[in-house]
């Protein structure tokens, strides 16, 4: 796989879809990423910097119109929509609230990569299509595309959920992110209320890098409320 070709992440709860749409992108020279709830794709969408992103409607932990909602609050990522609800007033809603373009199920593969085609050429003629996230300051190194963090010059190893974590904070420099929202967009639906997982996880990463909880550099807490990382 070509590590300069397009990533686009597909995000639907059915397998059968997530394998065809897995095989015909690929086929066409894609990097493909796959996610079956909102929460993963996310998240996915948070480390993973895709150049488009493929969303189902219907989701089984919430809908799709609400990942797009959520997406939008960070990111211009062209999105598609998939969904069996050919209304009108679906489709307008889906626009509404961000989408680039609606498919509606079943769907030929052809027609899709044409649209997919024409989104992607749109996007780099009106330079949209996002660059890659990098922070670098103060001897700390955070590159989300590479999925690297240095301190020092040093490789810092974290896990999975550390490194989402300080990937959701890096892409909103500046402004507060909830406890909730990272516990939601990484964790699920389910674990909102589960602080407890999150305070580990920040605690572990303060350790890793080297950032004083009482004074710190780049994790900073808002009491009750959640977490900032400095603007660049």
């Amino acid at each position: 796989m070509n590590p300069a070709a397009p990533r686009v992440l597909v995000i639907d709860d059915e397998a059968q879809i997530r394998r065809f749409l897995d095989i015909g992108l690929r086929a066409e020279g894609y990097q493909v990423v796959l996610a079956a709830n909102g929460a993963e794709g996310l998240g996915l969408a948070a480390t993973q910097s895709p150049d488009l992103v493929v969303l189902d409607i219907g989701l089984p932990d919430m809908e799709g119109h609400d990942v797009l909602r959520e997406l939008r609050t960070w990111s211009q990522v062209p999105v598609v929509m998939l969904s069996v609800r050919d209304a009108e007033t679906e489709k307008v809603k889906a626009l509404d609230n961000g989408a680039n373009d609606y498919v509606t199920k079943p769907f030929g593969i052809q027609e899709l990569m044409a649209r997919l085609r024409v989104l992607l050429r749109q996007s780099a003629k009106a330079g949209q299509a996002e660059a890659p996230v990098r922070y670098d300051e103060g001897g700390l190194v955070v590159d989300l595309a590479r999925r690297e963090v240095f301190l020092d010059g040093v490789a810092v190893a974290l896990t999975r959920k550390e490194f989402a974590v300080l990937a959701m904070l890096v892409r909103h420099p500046g402004r507060v992110v909830s406890q909730q929202q990272i516990l939601r967009d990484i964790w699920g639906p389910t674990h909102t209320q589960d602080t407890h997982y999150l305070r580990i996880v920040m605690g572990k990463l303060r350790q890793k890098l080297g950032d004083d909880a009482a004074a710190p550099r780049w994790l900073k807490t808002e009491p009750g409320v959640g977490y900032r990382f400095p603007a660049h």
